[in-house]
């Protein structure tokens, strides 16, 4: 039974394994559709020649011993019925370790994706939902008490992604100091969302006040997690807030999401019972092996937050690094720098068999990136669009630098139905191209007039080419 008076977490648990579960429902259903096109065997940078290049020891993943398709498939799969478990609630409905059996092997499978997933996995939310998932491990089942270290071990990581997306803004673009990064942030963030536009052309002192709530929020509130209650309630829901607003205005997978989920660690029962009218049942303490398992994790955890710790402290911060392979207590940041303008690379292609001034070129179009200029931005996150996310990072290096943009346009030659299923259109139904190219535009949003004229989203510029015309082999 619990303690009359004492602080316990039923209810933490409950939601944050539910939401935790539900975004890892969406990495493995990410996986099931885009791994394969992706870094499938005849993918744009094809597993099997990645682990015959990179050893077992360097990148643990289960996919060095059957780098497969159908391993993929499987993989995937696996984790979507995993995740639906755990969301439904049978994982812990059985017993504390099919609890911890149910959370590991999610665990196992993402980390193989990843660990195998080469740039198109390079992103700081994959290390994220990691260790998120990897101390869902130690929070036990509905019958058993949480423990309070396994809910520390939640809190330190969300004090590492706050507090370190803080502080590599302020070393970073003075923009986040002179507070005029968010007259830039909407337009030129990676994938825009619905909002971005309006978001946008909002009043100076909205920008303004928007990047002092994000200093308060990420460099004053995460101190606040560690505290009593209700302080450190009053953190959490600041902080869900927060992350709720960035969510609003834009695409960044499922980045704000899985913190609010991180959040839910500094709410207790007596908080969430306001709003849960669910009924928490009589617990009993963990079993002593757990108890022990889990202050073995908790020590795992603070001997591997020196190097982090380091980090955060260094004036030479970096974002997104981990310290081992397998994705545990690593360093978080995001947007040390904001981009302007915003440029994008657009891809073409001809049918005619030679090309001349009078060739017809046909745009292919994303799901998430901006391409046509009537079309408004979509609404994405907390999906994760992996070949937009790096058609976003393109313009910032040659494409000769970028492993995988020419076997890209090679598939889009080939007519290759997998990798065309990750484009929002195909303008070669029929046929494929003869020729596909790559070109270079500066974007901007449209001013208010712009868009009651024309009822355009976006305006766009010509810098040049960004690939040159190539032509399928016969």
């Amino acid at each position: 039974m619990r303690r009359t008076g004492a602080e316990t977490f039923w209810l933490t648990r409950l939601v944050y394994q539910r939401g935790l579960a539900f975004i890892l429902l969406i990495a493995f259903l990410n996986a099931a559709f885009e791994f394969k096109p992706l870094l499938g065997g005849h993918g744009l940078l094809p597993v099997p020649d990645f682990v015959k290049a990179v050893p077992f020891r360097a990148s643990p993943s289960l996919f060095f011993f059957a780098p497969t398709d159908t391993a993929f498939t499987i993989a995937a799969w696996l984790g979507v019925l995993l995740a639906c478990m755990a969301l439904a609630g049978i994982a812990d409905r059985f017993g504390t370790w099919l609890s911890m059996l149910v959370w590991a092997l999610m665990w196992l499978l993402y980390i193989s994706f990843v660990n195998v997933g080469q740039i198109f996995y390079a992103f700081g939310w994959e290390s994220i939902l990691l260790e998120a998932c990897f101390y869902a491990i130690f929070l036990g089942s509905r019958r058993t008490t949480p423990q309070t270290i396994a809910v520390w071990m939640i809190r330190w990581l969300l004090f590492r992604v706050m507090f370190g997306a803080g502080l590599i803004k302020m070393r970073g673009d003075p923009c986040w100091r002179d507070l005029t990064c968010l007259n830039y942030y909407y337009e030129t963030q990676p994938i825009p969302g619905p909002l971005s536009w309006f978001f946008h052309w909002a009043p100076v002192w909205f920008h303004k006040s928007g990047v002092v709530f994000n200093h308060f929020s990420e460099l004053v509130v995460p101190f606040a997690y560690f505290l009593p209650q209700p302080i450190r309630s009053m953190a959490g829901v600041i902080t869900i807030a927060f992350q709720a607003l960035i969510f609003a205005g834009g695409n960044l997978s499922w980045l704000n999401a899985l913190t609010m989920v991180l959040a839910v660690s500094t709410l207790d029962d007596r908080f969430l019972a306001r709003f849960l009218p669910v009924r928490v049942p009589a617990t009993r303490a963990p079993a002593m092996a757990f108890r022990i398992t889990t202050i073995g994790a908790g020590i795992l955890v603070a001997i591997l937050s020196i190097a982090p710790i380091r980090n955060m402290l260094s004036p030479t911060q970096v974002m997104n690094t981990v310290y081992n392979r397998f994705h545990l207590v690593g360093t978080y940041g995001a947007f040390g720098s904001i981009t302007r303008p915003r440029y994008e690379v657009i891809v073409e292609g001809t049918g005619d068999q030679v090309i001349t001034s009078a060739t017809q070129w046909r745009e292919y179009e994303f799901k998430g990136k901006p391409g046509d200029l009537s079309r408004m931005p979509p609404q994405i996150a907390p999906y994760h669009l992996r070949l937009d996310w790096l058609m976003w990072f393109a313009p910032f290096s040659e494409a000769e630098a970028e492993p995988w943009f020419e076997p890209f346009l090679r598939k889009l030659l080939a007519g290759d139905g997998a990798v065309l299923a990750l484009l929002r259109s195909n303008p070669f139904p029929h046929h494929p191209p003869h020729y596909v190219r790559a070109l270079l535009y500066e974007y901007h949003f449209t001013t208010p007039a712009e868009h009651a004229a024309t009822g355009r989203w976006w305006t766009r510029q010509l810098t040049g080419t960004y690939f040159p015309p190539i032509y399928a082999e016969l």
